[in-house]
């Protein structure tokens, strides 16, 4: 990872490969660790060499994923949708921390709300995720990545007169919301470490179009049997989704980097530097969101401004 030059470790999936530094030493939270793309993430990590704590809502089967990965793994309870295991969870963090991955996520359910009262996406997959980063901040020292979506493209920006989306919810609008708000979350967490003078890297990535059960929630029955079709004949496998999340939290990219696959319209394929829509890039709208986020959670940015002079 960074400050780490000795590239020596390759990884394989499918058809694909990329080499990443050997990580002996070094500590890794990754989110919703105990399916999908989160156990992919896991084994690629522990198989290079870090420790890495799976972060997952149900112990049992963050444990039974746990026997799967060939590496040094450690199994905590973590919550997204309830901000007093957030805070538990980070209260209870002793020592460094090299990289956060906030993969967790869930993919247009149907309409609800977490234990705070926000719209369940929104809160889930941005909220929980802010929180928990701001919170474990001043235990960073290497990145931040963060798990978007393409589909973040269905949004025009932030609803801010609504964010929770008391009027007009859609699972998709809901969805989308959330992954636009990964993404300008990245944009203003990298800006704030720029301004404190910290060296530690704020990066996103999206899968493409991966294999995994996150598609099996969905609130419409139809589109739950489209996206199991799409899984079987188009989609690339979970452990090729995860290859971006591992390309951001381990070359050298550039802060706010997003990463995606990039072949087949970044469907799939080797992973590389993807492109964004124009809300993604919309500063002011980051600001706001950053705002909004600590006035809902209590949560605020803990380090200060580098001095200047």
């Amino acid at each position: 990872m960074d400050n780490l030059t000795e590239l020596a470790y390759l990884v394989r999936m499918d058809t694909t490969a990329v080499r990443i530094p050997h990580l002996r030493g070094r500590t890794a939270v990754v989110t919703g660790a105990n399916s999908g793309l989160g156990i992919e993430t896991t084994r690629v990590l522990a198989r290079a060499g870090a420790s890495v704590v799976m972060a997952v809502r149900d112990e049992a089967k963050g444990r039974t994923a746990a026997k799967e990965v060939d590496g040094d793994t450690e199994v905590r309870r973590l919550d997204l949708a309830d901000l007093s295991s957030v805070r538990a969870f980070a209260d209870a963090w002793e020592g460094d921390l090299h990289l956060l991955v906030n993969n967790a996520g869930i993919m247009a359910v149907p309409r609800g709300r977490t234990e705070d009262g926000f719209e369940l996406q929104f809160g889930t997959n941005h909220l929980g995720h802010f929180a928990l980063t701001n919170l474990l901040l001043e235990h960073v020292t290497g990145r931040v990545v963060t798990v978007s979506s393409n589909l973040h493209r269905m949004a025009r920006g932030i609803d801010f007169d609504d964010v929770n989306l008391k009027r007009g919810y859609t699972p998709y609008r809901a969805y989308a919301q959330s992954k636009l708000a990964n993404l300008l979350f990245t944009l203003e967490l990298q800006r704030r470490l720029e301004e404190a003078g910290s060296p530690v890297l704020a990066t996103a990535a999206h899968p493409g179009y991966a294999a995994t059960n996150l598609q099996s929630h969905g609130a419409n029955a139809l589109y739950r049997g489209i996206a199991r079709l799409g899984n079987r004949v188009f989609a690339q496998s979970a452990a090729n989704g995860a290859l971006p999340t591992i390309f951001a939290a381990t070359q050298d990219v550039p802060g706010a980097a997003y990463a995606g696959p990039k072949a087949m319209g970044g469907s799939r394929g080797a992973p590389g530097l993807a492109s964004r829509s124009e809300a993604a890039w919309d500063g002011r709208a980051a600001k706001r969101l950053w705002t909004l986020s600590e006035e809902l959670t209590g949560v605020t940015f803990p380090l200060a401004p580098a001095d200047r002079d």
